[in-house]
């Protein structure tokens, strides 16, 4: 059985970086940008729930013309 550590309901930016294969940086400037999946302060952090960034994904695949032809 998985434990609730493999899969955390919260991610963290480290977290989400690693996710995307993308720097904290890079997470960092697409949330001041208004880029990024739903997330909150949390203190210094920023906290993204692990359902909104579900769907950020599968919104941002839906809007991918590319997708959409390999899908077919």
């Amino acid at each position: 059985m998985a434990s609730h550590t493999d899969h955390p309901e919260l991610l963290t930016t480290a977290e989400l970086a690693a996710l995307l294969r993308k720097t904290p940086n890079a997470v960092h400037v697409m949330r001041y940008r208004g880029q990024a999946p739903p997330g909150f302060r949390c203190g210094r952090d920023v906290l993204y729930p692990r359902r909104g960034v579900e769907e950020w994904i599968a919104a941002r695949l839906a809007m991918d013309p590319v997708a959409q032809r390999s899908a077919q």
